[in-house]
């Protein structure tokens, strides 16, 4: 613990659905749900407007749209919410070499180390220029946590939500934590609470009058220990700065199981050739391709594959995954795909552009070069499948909505040759509908095309703020003022 509160706590408000709602001037102030649109689609964020009705992140996509039916449902735009995260980070490293990100929205930073906050008041002088810069470069807001410990600091930002700062007094914790619910402590769960509630602990309060021994029988010596000193708010975890990624991967859940052996192969070589996107785009390379299958019943495997070098090399990627996936059972169904490169690198192995033909030779003589070839009309089964191949021609094909859902997803940006950027409000029978705006502007107009219109293109998101303020010299620079209110001490915002 810290004498001084010089950890901060930035978390980004209701991130996705906030930048969703800076981006389509028709939707602010209203209730936003992103997430998966589909039958098990899953919340990734809602506004605060769409909480008011019960919806929160992780819930079932079907459950939110009974809460909340008339709210905007929309597909993530994660090329946008790097962007604006991009920003965001590069904000918090100009107060500290020490930033440790823990998703796209939120991260620790050790002011201290930065030289830029010793005391309270220089923290809260950090804090308040810290909102008013987000604010400025991004157009969005974010709840700030100041606190001696990184523990303390995250519980300050939560109690700050949304739009606020709360600084945290050291010396102050005990009193602020003890009539808190025990899930507000890092590591208690919903499994470890109900144990504990069962033992008659619901407050911070009880574990701290529990004692250490009582919570070391109920929880085992490292957990209970480590419980009962962050019941009285110690907590001496450094701010890590950022490691570098372990790997990349991208992953799609299926509206419906999927059988086709055909189908199944092309999603896999549609995911390499996305996670090798998302590859290059980090300026990495990788060693070991990674293939994840969730079938039928919920058993997920996993395959890999480790190429004799690095690469970032789309045809050596989909062509390891597609060998992976020959491994795999597939019989039942399929619900979901992931394919991932681990073993990073900053750089790809100079003779890894003939890896995609000695890896075919190699395959080939593997298999035998006398094998037989399937009967025409059928797929052959993994390896391990299962049963008799099947015939392609049996299965139900993706329909024009389905493939019009995937083209023009909800909420995704487009471009019109004659009206201009807008965003897809949904799709459907043959047709999309587009709302015609961009940040800043008034709220746009709606108009419907062919789902084909040679004139109708997906395009990038556009900034969210035109004209950002310059922040280059900050902090120093920074104008002290603040537009919102400011909290200290265990005062708790709204």
């Amino acid at each position: 613990m810290r004498a001084a509160p010089t950890i901060l706590h930035l978390d980004m408000d209701a991130f996705y659905a906030s930048a969703e709602q800076a981006a389509k001037p028709s939707l602010r102030g209203k209730p936003v749900v992103v997430g998966g649109l589909g039958p098990r689609g899953v919340v990734a964020t809602a506004s605060y407007e769409a909480r008011r009705f019960g919806v929160h992140s992780a819930m079932p996509t079907a459950q939110a749209r009974r809460l909340a039916p008339n709210a905007a449902y929309l597909v993530p735009r994660f090329q946008l919410y790097r962007t604006v995260s991009d920003q965001v980070m590069e904000l918090l490293a100009r107060l500290s070499p020490l930033v440790e990100p823990l998703s796209l929205d939120e991260a620790f930073v050790d002011l201290e180390a930065g030289g830029t906050a010793d005391d309270t008041a220089s923290a809260l002088e950090i804090g308040e220029q810290l909102r008013t810069a987000i604010k400025a470069v991004t157009g969005l807001t974010g709840s700030v946590g100041l606190a001696g410990s990184k523990m303390l600091a995250k519980i300050a930002s939560e109690e700050a939500k949304p739009n606020g700062l709360l600084l945290i007094e050291p010396g102050t914790e005990r009193e602020l934590l003890a009539p808190m619910s025990v899930r507000i402590l890092p590591g208690v769960g919903p499994a470890t609470a109900d144990h504990l509630r069962r033992a008659g602990m619901t407050t911070v309060d009880d574990l701290a009058e529990a004692g250490e021994d009582e919570l070391v029988r109920l929880l085992g010596k490292a957990h209970g220990s480590s419980l009962h000193r962050m019941a009285f708010g110690y907590d001496d975890r450094p701010v890590v700065a950022e490691r570098d990624a372990k790997s990349v991967s991208v992953e799609d859940t299926f509206d419906a199981d999927l059988h086709d052996r055909v189908r199944i192969r092309t999603e896999v070589e549609r995911l390499a050739d996305r996670c090798v996107q998302r590859l290059r785009g980090a300026g990495r390379s990788g060693r070991t391709v990674v293939l994840k299958v969730r079938r039928y019943d919920f058993s997920t495997l996993t395959r890999s594959e480790t190429l004799r070098g690095p690469t970032d090399d789309p045809t050596v990627v989909r062509e390891a995954s597609a060998r992976l996936l020959e491994a795999v059972d597939t019989t039942g169904g399929v619900r979901l795909l992931g394919v991932g490169v681990t073993g990073l690198a900053d750089y790809t192995q100079e003779d890894l552009f003939a890896q995609a033909a000695d890896e075919r030779t190699a395959a080939g003589e593997s298999a035998g070069e006398s094998a037989e070839e399937p009967a025409a009309g059928t797929v052959p089964a993994g390896d391990d499948a299962t049963g008799p191949p099947r015939d392609p021609r049996s299965e139900v094909p993706e329909s024009a909505e389905q493939r019009a859902a995937r083209r023009w997803p909800a909420g995704h940006d487009v471009h019109h040759e004659t009206y201009g950027h807008g965003w897809v409000q949904g799709s459907g029978v043959g047709r999309v509908t587009v709302r015609f705006e961009e940040p800043g502007s008034p709220p746009g107009r709606v108009r419907t095309f062919r789902i084909d219109d040679p004139e109708l293109r997906p395009a990038d998101p556009l900034p969210l703020v035109r004209d950002p303020v310059d922040y280059s010299s900050w902090p120093a620079s920074l104008p002290k003022s603040l537009s919102g209110p400011v909290s200290s001490g265990a005062e708790s915002r709204p």
